[in-house]
């Protein structure tokens, strides 16, 4: 299934949790937080001003992102769990 995001919308995947902290130790599955890291697969045109004109977005598909706690909407695409966030609810692109 194809989706694509409208105005100033992305949809991420979350990066992949980590099973262990820095010191070794293991972390339960019950006492995991989900990571508020993801990868940005699709982006929407951008934001509509209130002149008409339309704002371009400055995050592109395939950047890593920090996003807020709880921003999004979460879905299933194929099977995988997504998220559908507004432009606003970045906090910032990590850049490796």
């Amino acid at each position: 299934m194809k989706i694509r995001p409208l105005q100033d919308r992305l949809i991420i995947k979350r990066v992949a949790e980590e099973n262990k902290t820095k010191g070794g130790l293991f972390i339960p599955d019950t006492a995991k937080e989900k990571p508020l890291e993801g990868k940005v697969v699709a982006v929407g045109n951008g934001k509509v001003l209130e002149d008409g004109k339309v704002r371009a977005m400055d995050i592109k598909a395939g950047d890593t992102i920090l996003f807020s706690k709880y921003a999004g909407t979460e879905i299933k695409l194929d099977g995988e769990d997504h998220l559908i966030l507004r432009e606003e609810d970045v906090l910032g692109i990590i850049e490796k």
